[in-house]
């Protein structure tokens, strides 16, 4: 079926089957009223596929290492027993802000080739607005640059583009803002390129032609 407003959407929504751990607390959250799971092992982790924090139970005896991929698909677990649920950014620790960025960058590195598609393929929101002037230092100044001149890899997009040296650096900042829910979303930031809108804010909608 022909979707009118395929382009307003966010990314469809796709089961996360791996996540970055970015905090493990062996004895629990120290206030108890941070979870319902409060005084058993606990991870804080983001999905690699959309960035979809979550909460996770490890199996018993198994320690986490921050940083570590782990598997939470539907197949046979090795290290987690149980996904507890979405996080909301509010209640990431502080270690889990620290180690956020990292786990940005290197789920972008990793899967360089769909970042890279991105660039190339992104369509207009609006007639007034593109993604790409979404992305954190690309304005209507490179937009046609990038738009007119595929690209094969983020080194291709550097050496072309010089003073946009860093494209995994920018996608990294635009998932953060995603991500960051202590603020309210207005004007470019209402809307969500590589992450889930949060629970109960809807996606923003074009207005329908009179």
């Amino acid at each position: 079926m022909d979707n009118k407003n395929n382009n307003n959407k966010g990314p469809t929504v796709k089961k996360e089957e791996h996540a970055v751990v970015l905090d493990y607390l062996s004895r629990g959250y120290v206030k108890s009223d941070m979870s319902k799971f409060g005084g058993k092992a606990i991870a804080q982790a983001i999905g690699t596929e959309q960035f979809t924090l979550l909460e996770l139970a490890p199996k018993t005896g198994v320690d986490l290492e921050i940083q570590d991929t782990v598997y939470i698909g539907k197949g046979k677990r090795d290290k987690i027993y149980r996904v507890l649920g979405k996080l909301d950014y509010e209640n990431l620790t502080a270690t889990s802000r620290i180690e956020l960025e990292y786990a940005i960058r290197d789920i972008v590195e990793s899967q360089e080739d769909k970042y890279v598609e991105f660039f190339n393929t992104a369509e207009a929101l609006s007639t007034r607005l593109h993604k790409l002037e979404l992305i954190p230092g690309i304005g209507k100044k490179y937009m046609w640059e990038i738009i007119e001149a595929p690209f094969e890899s983020f080194e291709d997009f550097s050496q072309r583009l010089p003073t946009l040296a860093d494209p995994a650096g920018m996608i990294v900042k635009r998932v953060q803002q995603e991500l960051d829910t202590s603020t309210p979303k207005r004007g470019k930031n209402k809307y969500n390129l590589f992450t889930q809108p949060p629970r109960g804010q809807r996606k923003p909608q074009r207005k329908p032609r009179k």
